[in-house]
């Protein structure tokens, strides 16, 4: 993987509260590490001698959108064009779970169209990231 030509940004529900804004990144990007682990940098050490993780190896912009954006978005990644991307969503079922297996349960008995996004990350080829998202403004 030439990381030169890969991209991620996360699009986010700019009308939730700054926790939910906060809390949507951090696990989309917790879920992004899993999927991507070759994305994230080898650990350094600072002058002190104290060790510090790995963080992604290319920036991660952060955008703006709506929950009807955020959904047109996912829809897009279930077309043959953008399989190729790597996708973490966090919605309001997830975010309402206490446990992993309430997630999965819940889940499990819920159609894709009854969710409300939060978030999407998507991680791939700039190119195609660009296309879904190039238009969108920074979340400030």
């Amino acid at each position: 993987m030439d990381l030169q030509d890969e991209k991620c940004v996360m699009v986010i529900d700019a009308a939730l509260p700054l926790g939910l804004i906060a809390n949507t990144a951090a696990i989309m990007g917790i879920t992004l590490g899993k999927e991507m682990p070759q994305v994230v940098g080898a650990n350094v050490t600072d002058q002190s001698g104290h060790p510090h993780l790995g963080i992604i190896e290319f920036p991660v912009p952060v955008l703006k959108g709506s929950p009807e954006e955020i959904r047109k978005i996912r829809e897009k990644l279930y077309e043959p064009e953008f399989q190729d991307l790597s996708a973490a969503d966090f919605s309001d079922l997830a975010q309402g779970c206490r446990t992993y297996n309430e997630f999965i349960e819940k889940m499990s008995k819920t159609p894709e169209n009854a969710l409300h996004y939060f978030g999407i990350a998507i991680c791939g080829p700039k190119k195609k990231v660009n296309k879904l998202t190039g238009s969108m403004p920074l979340l400030r």
